[in-house]
């Protein structure tokens, strides 16, 4: 019996697939469940596991746009699995690997096509012959010292009077589908909202006196580090609270107001932006919000996101300070209607009470959507971030860190 595996329904909204990368060959005998190819959504990179056990014939190249419920690849169940079949294309054994090094040992070497050495090839003879270079003065790089067309090219280049010396190669890849995607998203991001971009900054200095307390007890306690995400989070919560228009989206005429905050968290995967959900973060305790970002950083990075983990999200976080970015304007993540920008964090000195301190500062960044978003709510909203910040016991924790903690 031959089995039609065609693409699944990778999500809502999600119609077309894209395949990155075949993990069997043609011919090859695939077993059930295991994973024959990594397709790209716009959202995120999955597995395509095989349907049933037996020889797989692909029906798709790498690169190729599937359609929902198109034929990727057929599979024969009733062909026999092969004794020397590996179970997939990286899995040789041992003994194959010793007997490809041996054969290569012993293999007689090829004979090499023998040319005198400055000898151009017809290509590049033309080009020097037109340029008066003399072979002479032109290493050949190519078998044998022979001149290709390349050597005669930088020859070529260096006697116009540029520096000739180093390589000046390029390479066009097509960008994945979960590229071109979010590519897409914030041209249309800028193009379609009328986005602002409000500043403030933090002194992170009761924060780090919390950390510094609190953190040794906290992942001895929990199994993950009290970090600065999970703080960023508590005051987001806070100042969506306070102003919920920053926790709205237009649907065409109307306005769409959530009670619930589903955070996105952007962080950088092996393929590009991916931006996970933290569902009803406001729930969340401090523990719970560091546990989530853990799990959901790791998946990212591990491909093993799924689309229904990164779509939604009332808000979202970026932190670029990660890489060091000490500024910047962070594009929306359509439909939502805001997003808050983290920086490094630099010790400069301000003004406390008169006089010149230095301190822990960061930089910290609203962009909105002034449709639906006026000045007022999102001045009112960075002051609101920023002060959780700084005043984390009494707003962010009750007054009771080790509670907060749960310590």
């Amino acid at each position: 019996m031959v089995l039609e595996m065609k693409v699944p329904s990778p999500g809502e909204s999600i119609t077309e697939v894209e395949i990155a990368a075949w993990l069997v060959k043609d011919g090859d005998y695939v077993e059930k469940d295991q994973a024959i190819a990594e397709v790209d959504s716009d959202k995120a990179t999955l597995e395509l596991p095989a349907e049933e056990s037996g020889i797989i014939t692909l029906k798709a190249e790498e690169g190729d746009t599937i359609e929902e419920g198109q034929v990727v690849c057929r599979i024969d169940t009733s062909a026999a699995k092969p004794d020397n079949q590996p179970q997939t294309k990286t899995e040789e054994s041992t003994e194959k690997i010793a007997e490809k090094s041996e054969e290569k040992k012993t293999a007689s070497p090829k004979p090499v096509e023998s040319y005198a050495t400055g000898t151009p090839s017809p290509a590049a003879k033309k080009i020097l012959d037109e340029k008066g270079i003399p072979a002479t003065s032109v290493t050949g790089t190519g078998v044998g010292g022979r001149i290709t067309k390349n050597d005669a090219v930088q020859a070529q280049t260096a006697a116009m009077g540029t520096p000739g010396g180093a390589g000046r190669n390029s390479e066009t890849t097509k960008l994945s589908m979960l590229r071109r995607k979010v590519a897409e998203r914030l041209v249309a991001a800028k193009n379609q909202t009328a986005m602002l971009t409000t500043f403030n900054e933090a002194n992170m200095t009761p924060i780090f006196k919390l950390r510094n307390e609190y953190k040794e007890s906290f992942k001895a306690k929990h199994g993950v580090s009290l970090g600065f995400m999970s703080f960023f989070t508590k005051a987001v919560i806070r100042a969506l609270q306070m102003y919920p228009d920053v926790n709205s989206m237009i649907d065409g005429d109307y306005k769409i107001t959530y009670d619930f905050c589903d955070i996105s968290i952007a962080v950088s995967g092996p393929k590009g932006l991916m931006v996970p959900v933290i569902r009803n973060a406001e729930t969340l305790s401090f523990r719970g919000i560091e546990a989530e970002i853990k799990r959901l950083a790791t998946r990212a990075r591990d491909g093993k996101i799924t689309v229904d983990e990164m779509t939604g999200g009332t808000f979202t976080i970026s932190n670029g300070g990660v890489f060091g970015s000490m500024l910047s304007t962070p594009i929306i993540n359509p439909p939502q209607s805001g997003i808050l920008g983290m920086h490094n964090i630099i010790e400069r000195p301000i003004a406390v009470d008169g006089k010149v301190e230095i301190h822990p500062m960061m930089y910290i960044a609203l962009s909105y959507d002034h449709r639906i978003i006026d000045g007022r709510e999102s001045v009112g909203f960075l002051v609101a971030v920023k002060e959780g910040l700084e005043d984390p016991v009494n707003l962010l924790m009750d007054n009771n860190p080790i509670r907060a903690l749960e310590l």
